[in-house]
């Protein structure tokens, strides 16, 4: 199951059209088939691989990166890291993405098929601070070049975009690269990132925003030439709409000649929601996105063969011990964290750790995105370890976390319980107060006689959390009102884990059954 699809069914849809974190969208068309990518930072597997027929319904078909590179660095949670803004392409009968990791260059990926199998990551061009990579493959010339932007955290520039020739394969680059816009040059314009490329009507074309995730505008630019010089118009900005910094995606072109384009906007915790604009090319030759220049709220569908309505799957009953596509380690997967088996039910290993104080350290938390509306989270759990200290949960997870589930005492009892941890300054040291270091209790811990809970966290307005649990008595809040955080580029975190303090031999396991979310009525 999943939740609510934007498909309004009556021929209209509404926005976000992907109301979660799918931060950085780049999408395009290969005959009747959409697909689209997004930033997956320091998580694993990566890449996110979504599909539709007609703009507005889309499912999660598969993931392009199984393990982050420099596999050694993500052995521990980076998330502010990893995949910055990939870029997808179909050339040559290949799939391709292109992605920037702000700490090594610009890699590479590529497939036959959508679903793959896809090559291990390639680097195209190692450096610090090289971000938003955008391929491009000329057909007129037969010319391959690669445009992106600078993150000034690792490079000490921003605000502009360099442009190469690149290899035909895809595999290098044939020059040192040239700046083809400054947007320091520019009146007004500030933290110019995120370019995507085309040819249309005889022009080089760039599409990037500027301004910033929250406030930011979307830019065109257009030349003659790949190295300018280029002319630029903002196309898109909020204007008197709610929708706040719509910027950062890609553009495409359905069978019938329409003309889209997908970008995001920043939603605090709910991270970077996607929204669907219409696009047309105006007298002057320029792009028009959405009401003459500002987003759509409720807009007539594309023009394309109905289909079923459809969102991300969400829900997962986890047969045979696997979890779904939706899911996402917080760092490169060990085996032993999860364990296949014949039943139904995700049978997680109580991964022992001397970071059992703080799920922001754990590479083992299993996370999908929250949603991007109120809605109910549920799961049953069952603790299936002796281990004094051995404990399991859900949690919401960011710079601040919120986490209800079991724990074995020393001495024998499984007690449910409800913990916390605060957002920890930037370099400051975490919390050291509490029943141990980084969290303190959100509620009383409860007995649970047989080992078992139903937990549940209500997600409303401003992502703010309650937290409920039935351990044979009916269902019991706990706690106060917990306020959902992002964390750096990334939207808060629904998460499973189970871990035990450091020690020597197995901890036992926990098992989630049943895990659903509800959107509120």
């Amino acid at each position: 199951m999943a939740l609510p699809s934007a498909d309004l069914g009556d021929g209209t849809y509404r926005n976000p059209v992907l109301d979660a974190d799918w931060s950085d969208p780049d999408l395009l068309r290969v005959g009747d088939d959409f697909y689209l990518t997004a930033s997956s930072f320091g998580r694993a597997p990566g890449l996110p691989l979504l599909h539709s027929r007609d703009l507005v319904n889309w499912t999660l078909v598969g993931h392009a990166l199984q393990r982050l590179e420099p596999a050694r660095e993500f052995r521990v949670p980076r998330p502010d890291c990893g995949v910055w803004a990939p870029s997808l392409r179909h050339h040559d009968d290949r799939f391709w993405i292109f992605w920037g990791d702000p700490d090594h260059g610009i890699f590479q990926v590529n497939a036959p098929q959508i679903r793959g199998p896809w090559t291990r990551p390639h680097l195209v061009k190692e450096g610090k601070g090289l971000i938003d990579p955008c391929p491009l493959w000329d057909e007129e010339s037969g010319e391959a070049y690669l445009v992106h932007a600078w993150a000034r955290s690792r490079s000490g520039v921003k605000n502009r975009l360099t442009g190469h020739r690149m290899r035909p394969d895809g595999t290098g680059l044939l020059d040192e690269g040239k700046v083809i816009v400054d947007a320091d040059l520019i009146p007004g314009w500030f933290t110019l990132e995120g370019p995507k490329a085309y040819r249309h009507d005889g022009w080089f074309w760039i599409f990037a925003p500027a301004g910033g995730v929250e406030t930011g505008w979307q830019g065109a630019f257009r030349s003659r030439g790949f190295f300018g010089p280029y002319e630029e118009r903002v196309v898109l900005e909020q204007g008197d709409t709610p929708v706040n910094g719509p910027h950062q995606g890609g553009w495409v072109r359905t069978p019938a000649g329409e003309d889209w384009f997908a970008h995001f906007q920043q939603r605090g915790p709910y991270g970077r929601v996607v929204h669907l604009q219409p696009m047309r090319w105006g007298e002057d030759g320029w792009p028009v996105l959405g009401d003459r220049g500002t987003p759509v709220a409720v807009h007539r569908k594309p023009d394309l063969p109905a289909q079923p309505p459809s969102a991300p799957a969400t829900d997962d009953d986890f047969p045979g011990g696997r979890f779904g596509r939706q899911w996402q380690w917080t760092a490169n997967p060990q085996d032993g964290w999860a364990t296949q088996h014949s039943g139904d039910g995700l049978r997680l290993a109580c991964v022992r750790t001397v970071d059992a104080h703080d799920l922001r350290r754990l590479p083992h938390v299993l996370t999908q995105r929250m949603p991007g509306a109120a809605a109910t989270v549920q799961v049953d759990l069952r603790l299936d370890s002796e281990e004094p200290g051995a404990r399991a949960g859900i949690a919401v997870l960011g710079d601040a976390f919120g986490w209800i589930g079991l724990q074995r005492e020393p001495g024998g009892p499984v007690r449910l319980v409800h913990r916390f941890a605060e957002t920890a300054a930037a370099g400051a040291p975490l919390v050291r107060s509490g029943p141990c270091e980084g969290e303190r209790d959100a509620a009383a811990a409860r007995l649970a006689p047989e080992g078992r809970a139903r937990l549940w966290i209500e997600i409303g307005a401003g992502a703010r959390c309650r937290f409920s649990y039935d351990v044979g008595g009916g269902r019991q809040p706990s706690g106060q009102v917990f306020a959902a955080t992002g964390r750096r580029w990334v939207g808060a975190l629904l998460g499973l884990f189970a871990l035990a303090p450091a020690g020597a031999g197995h901890a036992g396991a926990a098992t989630f059954t049943r895990f659903r979310v509800t959107p509120a009525p």
